[in-house]
C-alpha cells in the first residue's frame, strides 16, 4: 500500500493557491454560496455561517432557513446576505418542500457552492432532507464546485452498513470535530484522538470524500495526502466556531486558482488555515478565554490581508 503523504501547511505555501481579483471583475465572478442552515432555537449558526462566507470572499451568498428563522437572520446575517426561507416541519425543522424549493433557487440563481448543516437538527426530516439532496446532485449532475457537510448535515448521513458517504463522486467536504467522527465511524472518541491522522485518512479513502478532522493540529486529507494545520488555539474551542469555518470553505472555491491539482483538498486547507489565523490574530486581543466566533468572524479580513500580503 502506498504510504500518505503528510505536509504541514505554511502561509507561502497557501497563499500560491488564490486567484488574484481581476480589475473587470463582478461578484459572479467569485461564485454564489448557498448556506442551508438553522432550526428553531438554533439560528445564530446560520447567520454565523453567512459572516463566514462573505469575509472569504463570497462574491454573492444566499442563507436558506425555516420560515420561522427568516426574520431573525435578516437581523443578524450580513446585511449583503440574501435569504430564502424553507418550508418548516412541527418540530421546526426541514421536509420535502424544503428540498423541492431548494432545488428551484439552486437552478434559477446558478449556485456554485453549497453549505450545510450548521444548526439543522438531527431528526428524521433532516435525514431524508440530506440523503434526497445528494441523490438529486448526483442524478442531475449539478454542477457544483463544492459540497460543505458539517455538523447535523454530516451526522445526518450516517449509514445504517458500510456503504460510502459519497457513493456519487460529488465533491464533498466534511468537518467533523473527533467525537462526530468517532459517532458516525461507531468507535470511541479517545480511539480517534489516539490516531489522529491515520482514522481521517481511512475515513476519507473510505468515503470518497475530503476530511477536515477539527482540533489541535487540524487533520485535512483525500486518504492520499494529508495536511497539518499550523495555526489556531485553545480559545477557539467555543460555540459557532465551526459554523464560520464552514462559510468560510464554501466561499473559498471561487477564490482559488482554477489550474491547481486537488483542488477541494486545498480549498478546505486553505479554509483551515485562515480560519485558525484569524483566530490567533482574535486571541491576541481577546485573550484565549474570552475569544468567541463573532471575533473569528470578524478578524478574517486580517487573517486574509496578512496571508495575501496586502
Amino acid at each position: 500500500m502506498k504510504a500518505v503523504s503528510v505536509h504541514r501547511l505554511r502561509c507561502a505555501q497557501v497563499s500560491s493557491w488564490f486567484l488574484s481579483r481581476a480589475a473587470q471583475s463582478s461578484k459572479g465572478s467569485y461564485g454564489h454560496v448557498l448556506i442551508v442552515a438553522g432550526s428553531r432555537g438554533m439560528g445564530g449558526a446560520a447567520a454565523l455561517a453567512a459572516w463566514g462566507a462573505y469575509r472569504g470572499g463570497a462574491g454573492l451568498a444566499t442563507v436558506a432557513v425555516v420560515k420561522s428563522l427568516f426574520g431573525m437572520i435578516v437581523k443578524r446575517a450580513p446585511l449583503e446576505a440574501m435569504v430564502l426561507s424553507l418550508p418548516e416541519s412541527a418540530a421546526g425543522g426541514l421536509t420535502a418542500g424544503s428540498l423541492r424549493k431548494l432545488k428551484e433557487y439552486m437552478i434559477r440563481r446558478k449556485i456554485t457552492s453549497l453549505a450545510v448543516g450548521p444548526g439543522l437538527s438531527l431528526n428524521s426530516g433532516t435525514r431524508a432532507f440530506m440523503h434526497a439532496l445528494l441523490q438529486w446532485l448526483a442524478r442531475s449532475r449539478f454542477p457544483l464546485q463544492c459540497l460543505v457537510l458539517d455538523a447535523d448535515g454530516f451526522m445526518a448521513l450516517k449509514p445504517r452498513a458500510s456503504e460510502p458517504l459519497n457513493p456519487f463522486a460529488l465533491p464533498i467536504i466534511v468537518t467533523p470535530h473527533s467525537r462526530e467522527l468517532a459517532r458516525f465511524m461507531n468507535i470511541s472518541t479517545d480511539a480517534v484522538e489516539f490516531q489522529r491522522l491515520v482514522v481521517a485518512e481511512k475515513f476519507a479513502k473510505l468515503n470518497r470524500v475530503i476530511t477536515l478532522l477539527k482540533g489541535s493540529g487540524t487533520v485535512i486529507t483525500d486518504g492520499r495526502q494529508t495536511f497539518i494545520n499550523t495555526t489556531g488555539n485553545p480559545g477557539m474551542a467555543t460555540g459557532g466556531s465551526g459554523d464560520v469555518l464552514t462559510g468560510l470553505i464554501s466561499a473559498l472555491s471561487g477564490n482559488l486558482r482554477t489550474d491547481l491539482s486537488d483542488p477541494l483538498l486545498k480549498i478546505a486547507c486553505a479554509g483551515a488555515y485562515l480560519h485558525g489565523a484569524a483566530g490567533d490574530l482574535a486571541a491576541k486581543k481577546t485573550g484565549e478565554l474570552s475569544l468567541m466566533a463573532t471575533d473569528i468572524a470578524s478578524f478574517l479580513p486580517l487573517a486574509v490581508k496578512h496571508l495575501l500580503g496586502a
